[in-house]
């Protein structure tokens, strides 16, 4: 035979769906007219010097040694919470419940509304099912037995905060999904419906019943496949009802903004702030627990006001330092501040107004000496009279 030519192969033919898909169209042209976008790509509201993409060939000989591996995973099972779909099922008494699922997955239940921040029920935060970081505890409440949640909202486009599986099972649902501009072709090229999805930039809102959801500025970045296009914007959120305000960072590096969406959409009842997977290989986009409890200061204007729940930790293996590090840090920065926090098992409901006894359970499975540990924290009474977070 002559002449004989193959059939070109379609490349995006080998992509994996979970690599999601890049923006087109009219999205494209609405990314191109945000105020934070330049030079073509997203900005942050304050200058980055290290993200992990040059950082990570530093860091891979660590995270593959054994010795290293160890002291970056608990030595014995995470005590996950006995939460029932009865527990899920009966209303906050306050009008609002936090149950923090591990990582930064956190089921929000504010003024008769239901809010799920960045689920992840996967195995894995990866593209793959048979590599890249496992869970370190199960899913505290198969996702089937959550309950209806009225939106879900993502905070940015990483694996370990957009799972594929967990969107398309809540999809199935009929809820609807906010999220930061540019995240929703993701979403479609998964099967969701462009009028399920609401896609704002920084500063926007959309209303889900009676709440109003803000996206608000974080200093982070993007990106889930190997051509990252930084063509999706990152966010924090704010979540406010007729009662209630709430606030969950995302992922972010520390930076003085936080004080300003304190100052614009505050105070707040609670904040979810990010405190792990934190290193000095990255260190302008992920908060040490001292930046963590800063930001949570800044943002409330007195550390005392509001309940912070620390997240981003536990869950996945993701950076050098040692598995409790995150809150254990976290537990000593809120003492020296006089902030009230809350530290629950994975799947731990709790209500914001009514405290919860600081339980140390981490301690147990650390595998560190009892000399390696800080000193027992004792409950303060709480404003209202009930047992407290306030270390």
């Amino acid at each position: 035979m002559t002449g004989f030519r193959p059939k070109s192969f379609p490349l995006d033919a080998l992509r994996p769906a979970a690599f999601g898909a890049d923006p087109s169209g009219e999205r494209m042209a609405r990314i191109r007219r945000s105020p934070h976008y330049a030079d073509g790509v997203f900005t942050n509201p304050v200058g980055v010097d290290r993200t992990p993409s040059g950082a990570m060939l530093k860091f891979l000989p660590t995270y593959f040694r054994k010795e290293e591996r160890a002291r970056r995973a608990p030595a014995g099972a995470v005590p996950v919470h006995p939460t029932t779909i009865a527990d899920l099922a009966a209303p906050a008494v306050s009008g609002l419940r936090l149950t923090w699922m591990g990582h930064s997955s956190v089921l929000a239940e504010i003024d008769g509304h239901r809010v799920l921040f960045d689920p992840v029920w996967s195995e894995r935060c990866s593209p793959f099912a048979f590599a890249g970081p496992r869970r370190l505890h199960p899913v505290p409440v198969p996702l089937a037995e959550v309950g209806t949640v009225d939106a879900v909202v993502i905070s940015h486009d990483h694996y370990d905060h957009l799972d594929m599986p967990t969107v398309r099972a809540l999809a199935r649902t009929g809820t609807r999904f906010v999220v930061p501009l540019g995240v929703g072709a993701h979403l479609e090229h998964w099967g969701i419906p462009a009028d399920r999805i609401a896609e704002l930039d920084w500063h926007e809102s959309t209303a889900v019943g009676g709440l109003t959801l803000t996206a608000t500025p974080a200093r982070h970045f993007c990106g889930r496949a190997l051509r990252n296009t930084q063509h999706t914007l990152w966010a924090s959120w704010v979540v406010a009802g007729p009662d209630h305000r709430i606030f969950h960072s995302g992922d972010t590096g520390y930076f003085p903004g936080f004080a300003d969406i304190g100052a614009q959409y505050g105070p707040f009842d609670a904040t979810m702030v990010q405190i792990g997977a934190y290193s000095e290989f990255w260190p302008d986009i992920h908060m040490t627990p001292e930046e963590g409890m800063r930001a949570h200061s800044d943002l409330q204007g007195d550390p005392a006001r509001g309940v912070m729940l620390p997240i981003h930790w536990g869950t996945f293996n993701l950076a050098p330092h040692p598995w409790e590090e995150p809150v254990e840090g976290t537990v000593a920065a809120a003492r020296r501040a006089g902030a009230h926090i809350a530290a629950p098992r994975p799947g731990q409901p709790f209500e914001p107004a009514a405290g919860l006894p600081l339980d140390l359970w981490w301690q147990a499975i650390t595998g560190r000496p009892a000399g390696g540990r800080p000193e027992p924290v004792a409950d303060l009474p709480s404003r209202a009279g009930a047992a407290t977070v306030r270390v």
